[in-house]
Parts: C-alpha cells; sequence; structure tokens
C-alpha cells in the first residue's frame, strides 16, 4: 500500500466529510460529490472508490440530523453511491486531470457532475421501495416524489463540477 496515497485518501475523506457538515442545513445542495470525483481524479479508480465509502460511512452514519444507519439500506444505498462517485472518478482521471480545459472536456465535466448525482439519487430514493417489498410502482411513485429535489441536486453538481474541478486540477498541477 502507497503510504502517500493512503494520506491523500484520508485527506480527501476529511474534506469530504466536512464539506458535508458545512453545507448540511442546505438541502440538495453539497459538496461531498465533487470532492469524492476529485479523490478519484486526482488518485485513481480503487482510492477514489475507497474514499467514497468511507467518507459517506462516517458522514451519513454519523450525521446529527439523523444517521443513515437507522435505515440500514438507504446506508447502504449512499455508501456505494458515492463509492461509484470516486471510482468514475478514477475511470475519467485521463480526460480530467489536464492542464488546460477546452469546451469539450467542460461539456463531458458537466455531464459526469450529472452522471454521478443521478446515480447516486436514483440508489439512495428506489432503496426505500426496494427494500419495503413495494414493488415496481413503489419504484416509480418514489422517483416521481423525489423528482424536485432531484432536479435540484443534478442541476448545482453541474455547476458546482464545472467550477470547482478544473480550478482544483489547475492548482494540483502547479
Amino acid at each position: 500500500m502507497d503510504l502517500v496515497n493512503l494520506v491523500r485518501a484520508s485527506i480527501f475523506c476529511a474534506m469530504a466529510i466536512a464539506m458535508g457538515y458545512s453545507l448540511m442545513m442546505v438541502p440538495n445542495i453539497e459538496l461531498i460529490t465533487v470532492t469524492i470525483f476529485l479523490s478519484g481524479v486526482t488518485l485513481n479508480l480503487w482510492w477514489g472508490a475507497l474514499v467514497g465509502l468511507i467518507a459517506m460511512g462516517i458522514y451519513s452514519g454519523l450525521n446529527p440530523l439523523g444517521s443513515g444507519l437507522s435505515f440500514p439500506p438507504l446506508f447502504i444505498a449512499q455508501v456505494i453511491g458515492m463509492s461509484l462517485c470516486g471510482a468514475i472518478g478514477g475511470i475519467f482521471k485521463p480526460f480530467f486531470f489536464v492542464k488546460k480545459y477546452n469546451l469539450s472536456k467542460f461539456v463531458l465535466l458537466g455531464f459526469m457532475g450529472f452522471l454521478v448525482t443521478f446515480i447516486y439519487d436514483v440508489l439512495t430514493l428506489i432503496s426505500y421501495p426496494l427494500f419495503t417489498g413495494l414493488g415496481f410502482v413503489g419504484i416509480i411513485a418514489s422517483l416521481i416524489k423525489g423528482l424536485g429535489f432531484t432536479l435540484l441536486h443534478e442541476i448545482s453538481n453541474i455547476f458546482i463540477f464545472l467550477i470547482t474541478v478544473p480550478r482544483v486540477i489547475q492548482f494540483i498541477k502547479k
């Protein structure tokens, strides 16, 4: 195990948790996703997935507004969703760990912000009906019911990714 990457992953975990708590009172505007995505872009697929797993596990499990541990399927969906976010950041590292961003990179980055948020939102929205036996109708109802918050979350993360990722990567590349 590379000690340098372990330390960097620990720093990303701490940052993701701190970013989560800093905007905890603002519904569906958050900086955890971009921090975990950046961990994957900066380190690699496996470290990004590990950062997502640990950071979301701590943030959700110890959240003072309501622990994700009170409903284990939701907690598992949150942890898997953020782990996938870090892994996707690692997969797309060659596209984003560059000195300059052109229009196509910005479009791809906005799409990545949308995609990882969409995956997370769908996993968390279907966790309740899936594990309580509400079936396909329950899953569709849950997705429709959460549509407003989901759209706000996805649109805000598109802008957060577009503003944050290029600046952080430029800073790291110096």
